[in-house]
């Protein structure tokens, strides 16, 4: 930080700011430029989905590394954020569906918070019909809950199909109790076909007979239940690997760690992955959630 003059005036500061200003500005406007010829680009090259989760996971990690002065994270996010988002609709139109079941003022203030006001907002009643526009869409994002209540019932399940949308990220990406959009949200789109952010695992699995201190045994090979569901005596469960022994997930042998905590119950379950995410920024740690 630059350390005051004794002979500054303040016009001599607002000077400054207003230099600071112009600079950002210009920089938007030449990163815009920069898509532009992106776009050229990909269109020569068949195009392709223009979300990159993993790429963003990795921008935000670094924002938060090289943070400090005045400036509140809340804000410095939140920029980012709608900066990211902004140019993703620049590069390929696209709508942020929404569960407003659990209540639109949250939701929306969320939306807002992680996609801005450019992207459009569709509220719908329901977690269901938020997957289902998301997979007749061309490219839009749904955001529900991760624990969208029990009125939604097993709805991760409506992930499981091979065509289905599938959970590309976790919101907020940084992880702090005094967070202004900290509803835990799940972003389920269609996935795209490389640089998926796999740090996180999310699995759907039934069975029968649910045991109380199956949780314990879960956790001891680092996979939370993050939504249960019981229908007609079958138990439905949403599931979170992460990584263990500073491996990553997708070379963690996942099933096989399921698998290990179910049999010991006697469990035969049937298990599908339905979606990943990157590890969340813990603010207080000053780390990644799954790093060890």
């Amino acid at each position: 930080m630059l350390k005051p003059s004794t002979g500054e005036t303040l016009a001599d500061l607002r000077e400054e700011i207003d230099r600071i200003d112009q600079a950002m500005h210009r920089l938007l406007m030449e990163r815009g430029e920069i898509i532009d010829r992106l776009i050229h680009v990909k269109g020569k090259q068949g195009g392709g989905s223009a979300f990159r989760p993993s790429r963003e996971a990795d921008m935000m990690r670094r924002l938060v590394e090289r943070h400090q002065g005045l400036l509140p994270l809340d804000t410095v996010e939140t920029i980012w954020r709608i900066i990211i988002s902004t140019f993703t609709f620049v590069q390929s139109n696209y709508v942020v569906h929404a569960d407003v079941s659990g209540g639109d003022a949250v939701m929306r203030d969320c939306c807002r918070f992680h996609f801005g006001f450019t992207v459009p907002f569709h509220p719908h009643p329901d977690v269901a019909s938020v997957i289902a526009a998301v997979k007749a869409s061309k490219g839009d994002l749904g955001l529900v809950r991760v624990e969208a209540g029990p009125s939604a019932g097993p709805w991760w399940a409506e992930l499981a199909a091979a065509d289905a949308p599938k959970i590309i990220a976790r919101l907020p990406f940084v992880e702090r109790p005094d967070h202004p959009a900290g509803l835990p949200l799940f972003v389920v789109a269609t996935p795209p076909a490389e640089a998926t952010a796999r740090d996180v695992v999310i699995l759907s699995v039934t069975f029968d007979r649910w045991q109380d201190d199956l949780p314990g045994r879960l956790a001891e090979q680092n996979i939370e239940i993050l939504d249960k569901s019981e229908t007609d005596g079958r138990v439905s469960l949403m599931l979170a690997a992460s990584r263990q022994d500073g491996a990553t997930a997708q070379n963690d042998a996942i099933d096989e760690r399921l698998r290990k905590a179910l049999h010991e119950h006697g469990i035969d379950a049937q298990s599908v992955e339905i979606g990943s995410h990157a590890a969340r920024f813990d603010l207080a740690l000053g780390r990644c959630e799954a790093a060890q």
